[in-house]
């Protein structure tokens, strides 16, 4: 499962060109960990339901002030309705386009959709077949420089 963003914004990742990549979110101060966070982004983004989740897949963006965590997870989706998707971002037309879109994992569906970030898309090419859907949740408080 993936969405397309194209954004009018330049994106480092993609130069300012339309990428795919998967839900992705920030933990809020109601989420009790991670995977509570994992689930309402999914819900939120994509109006999805997830079966268990594993996690598979760890980036760390050091940062000046912050140093940001995503993580990465697998799970099966049981349920989609997109008229369940409530996120702010489907509001801001600034953001991009937020289409649910189902993609077959394999290397070169991979490499032709960009998907983002990288690292994700590498390791998914490498283990293209396997992998269910992807999902990364930022924790952006994890680690703070000082």
């Amino acid at each position: 499962m993936k969405r397309p963003a194209e954004s009018p914004r330049e994106s480092p990742q993609s130069g300012g060109a339309p990428y795919y990549t998967t839900v992705r979110g920030g933990v809020e101060p109601d989420d009790a960990d991670l995977e509570a966070a994992l689930r309402r982004e999914v819900m939120e983004e994509i109006g999805a339901t997830i079966g268990p989740a594993t996690e598979f897949l760890t980036l760390t963006e050091p940062g000046e002030k912050v140093t940001v965590v995503q993580h990465f997870f697998r799970a099966d989706v049981l349920e989609m309705d997109q008229n369940r998707r409530s996120g702010p971002e489907l509001d801001d037309p600034d953001i991009g386009n937020f289409s649910s879109v189902r993609v077959e994992l394999h290397a070169s569906t991979l490499t032709a959709l960009k998907l983002q970030p990288p690292e994700l898309a590498s390791y998914l090419r490498r283990g293209a077949g396997s992998a269910r859907l992807a999902v990364a949740v930022d924790d952006c408080g994890a680690q703070r420089r000082g």
